[in-house]
């Protein structure tokens, strides 16, 4: 890209990315966020040690302390060998992504590895000391959620001594063509095509949809419409047949959890 809202992004990383301070990533989902965590780590004195990638939002409450600090053998029922956590892991920088999604009582954890460096593995009781820079990225509105009591105060403050906002796509729509290009070239040669394409048309009409799914979405629309187009120039209409409206992706989502009933209506 070349915008002034990625330009931003990308001066306010290499400022920080030699410090040791603790970072947190807001943005939309599809907006990069683990790319730029991986740009933080990368320009770090810890670039050449471990980048350890942790989706919270996947991590239930009951295996939280298990999957982040490890335990021994012998621990609890299913422990039948010892397991090493992601904190020992991450002797470099951790990337606690979804941190938004974490349980209360998981907060209450990791607040206290990342104040006193340090961590007990279930099953034994000796303190273990950790090195590691925290990178932490998120789609919901923690200050929203400080006020709800829905995400702890202390904790808020502790990953965000530094706030790197990424743009949506709709606020840097000049990087489109450049997206567009990268996505399809990168596509082309991982399928042995050749190079594609595309009209001042194609390009104009990608350049004005609203992508609520952003940067993601956007991929996802470039790489479809070129595979099953099968063609070396790509026009609008071969966009726009492949093109899913955001309205219909909306219907899809709000028919799950639905009665039959419900959906009869």
């Amino acid at each position: 890209g070349k915008s002034k809202a990625l330009m931003d992004v990308l001066a306010t990383i290499k400022r920080i990315a030699r410090t040791n301070a603790s970072v947190l990533i807001t943005g939309e989902s599809g907006t990069g966020k683990e790319l730029i965590a991986e740009a933080v780590h990368l320009n770090s004195p810890r670039s050449k040690k471990p980048f350890v990638k942790v989706n919270l939002g996947g991590i239930s409450h009951t295996l939280f302390e298990s999957e982040m600090f490890g335990h021994k053998k012998g621990a609890f029922t299913d422990a039948t060998s010892d397991r090493v956590g992601r904190f020992e892991l991450a002797e470099g920088t951790i990337f606690l992504d979804e941190i938004g999604d974490l349980d209360l009582s998981c907060q209450v954890k990791l607040l206290r590895v990342l104040q006193e460096q340090t961590f007990e593995v279930l099953g034994d009781s000796r303190p273990r000391k950790v090195d590691i820079r925290v990178v932490s990225a998120t789609n919901a509105d923690l200050r929203q959620m400080v006020q709800e009591h829905t995400f702890r105060e202390d904790l808020f403050y502790r990953i965000n001594l530094i706030t790197v906002h990424l743009p949506a796509l709709r606020e840097r729509r000049e990087d489109i063509p450049l997206l567009v290009r990268h996505f399809a070239d990168k596509q082309c040669e991982s399928n042995g095509l050749p190079k594609v394409e595309f009209t001042s048309e194609a390009m104009d009409y990608l350049s004005r949809l609203p992508y609520p799914g952003n940067i993601r979405e956007l991929k996802n629309l470039v790489e479809r419409t070129l595979l099953v187009s099968g063609k070396e120039i790509l026009t609008a209409d071969d966009f726009k047949s492949q093109y899913q409206h955001p309205i219909e992706q909306k219907m899809t989502t709000n028919l799950q959890g639905m009665t039959l009933e419900e959906i009869e209506k």
